[in-house]
């Protein structure tokens, strides 16, 4: 019984460690969890989305500049010396406390102009920098898809060199039997080792690729790299990659100028800076306000005594302070309103520059939007014409491949009876790797492209992806 007992706790001192250093399955990181990752964690669109909530409060502000200004001030202060006691109506000397209290209005009632341009100005703006927004998640969609579909073509190619380097490693097995058997020359077990070896080196460099590859997309999501995670093949659904569309470049390029929210931001920021020079231009004409103010004030002089000594009689003393009630609600109420005209004559020529800087920004406000109507055109043709290149690639691919994977068979067979040399198996072993990875490449590159197509038309969304 001790002998079963020691037993089992050497056998399970023996499992413990080895189930303990066995390391966790690395963590499957989607398309889909990706691209939510991606539009969570971007900086660049965090950013664009705190600007706009900037806009936002600048176009409220806006609005609320025609609103009147409303204002309430009260000063307390204590004189020591001689001051004018409006409650008697005199220089007085002593100490003297006193309060004042005010409510002050104002309201806009003709400046050019200028306040209705400059809401139009900042509706706009935020328009523009909700266009902005929403283009900048389209850029870290198409940012991070291009990322990812690298490391799934990194995982591809991996696979490729290994089971390449798997076959000519078990050849090199086969062809050192047959040197020791004097079926073969010394030299061809050389030969067959040298192939080997470079199989195995492009193996380990196709290793490093998906190793850097890995780190930026890591960087683009700002995930823990220290956190292992592999990759799976999209469910692409039934989409058919290579199925031939008939895809009109004018028509792409009309669409695009609807959806692309970097060239609809163009478009309202140049209405926002139009409507922007008006309003700079209203500074510079007659302003009328109208305003008004409501106030009153109490006082209280020290050492002065409540009653006097009349003839030993005490009587009430008129110089003494009034209550507060009597004087700060009834007897120092104060109104006064009216109108103010203000006209500009010179200030330095501050309304003018101020007016030339808006007029400058209104102009390069339309040279950047009629920039962007050129790129949207060379986006869209290069994108397409991109798209039909990769379909004709991916469709010449796989011939290619069906192609080399019969030679590669054939010579296989020929090289193992001795009937074929060593050169012509080294080469339909090249040509088939060559055809495998230039397959793996044209796939992935047709999907790079038809995201591509996409993103330039300004109609990439996550849904369209899953």
């Amino acid at each position: 019984m001790k002998k079963i007992s020691g037993i089992i706790l050497i056998t399970w001192m023996t499992v413990l460690p080895a189930v303990a250093q066995t390391p966790a399955p690395a963590k499957v990181l989607t398309f889909q969890d990706a691209v939510k990752i991606a539009i969570q964690n971007s900086v660049l669109l965090n950013q664009q989305k705190n600007n706009l909530e900037l806009s936002q409060a600048q176009h409220i502000q806006s609005i609320a500049g025609i609103a009147p200004t409303l204002s309430v001030t009260t000063t307390a202060s204590q004189y020591n010396g001689n001051s004018f006691n409006n409650q008697t109506g005199q220089v007085i000397n002593g100490v003297r406390d006193n309060l004042n209290g005010t409510i002050n209005a104002n309201v806009n009632l003709f400046s050019g102009f200028s306040r209705i341009n400059s809401i139009r100005q900042y509706n706009n703006l935020l328009d523009a920098q909700s266009y902005f927004v929403s283009r900048t998640a389209q850029d870290a969609i198409n940012t991070v898809s291009t990322q990812y579909l690298q490391v799934m073509l990194d995982v591809e190619l991996l696979k490729i060199a290994k089971e390449n380097f798997d076959a000519l490693d078990k050849q090199l097995l086969q062809v050192k039997e047959q040197v020791n058997l004097g079926a073969r020359s010394p030299v061809d077990e050389y030969n067959q080792d040298a192939l080997t070896k470079g199989a195995q080196l492009r193996y380990i460099q196709a290793e490093i690729a998906l190793n850097n590859d890995k780190a930026l997309l890591t960087q683009t999501l700002l995930i823990d790299p220290f956190e292992q995670f592999d990759v799976e093949k999209p469910n692409w659904g039934n989409k058919d990659f290579n199925n031939p569309e008939d895809l009109n470049i004018q028509e792409l390029a009309d669409k695009a100028k609807m959806y692309r929210g970097d060239y609809l931001r163009a478009l309202k920021n140049e209405v926002g800076q139009k409507f922007g020079m008006r309003a700079a231009k209203g500074a510079m004409m007659p302003t009328l306000y109208g305003f008004g103010t409501v106030g009153s004030a109490y006082n209280f002089q020290h050492g002065v005594p409540a009653t006097v000594d009349s003839a030993g009689i005490a009587v009430p003393n008129r110089d003494y302070p009034r209550p507060f009630n009597e004087q700060f609600r009834s007897n120092n109420v104060y109104k006064q309103y009216g109108v103010q005209l203000n006209i500009p004559l010179f200030n330095g020529l501050q309304n003018h520059t101020t007016y030339v800087q808006q007029r400058v920004l209104y102009e390069n406000a339309i040279l950047t939007r009629k920039n962007l109507e050129y790129q949207i055109k060379n986006d869209v043709i290069r994108a397409v014409r991109n798209y039909d290149g990769a379909r004709k690639a991916f469709t010449i691919s796989i011939d290619q491949l069906k192609a080399a994977e019969v030679a590669f068979q054939l010579e296989t067979e020929r090289y193992n009876l001795g009937v074929t040399n060593f050169v012509d198996f080294t080469n339909a072993n090249r040509a088939l790797v060559q055809a495998q990875t230039d397959k793996a490449q044209a796939e992935y590159r047709l999907v790079f492209q038809k995201i591509a197509l996409e993103y330039a038309t300004g109609s990439l969304k996550v849904e369209d992806l899953e």
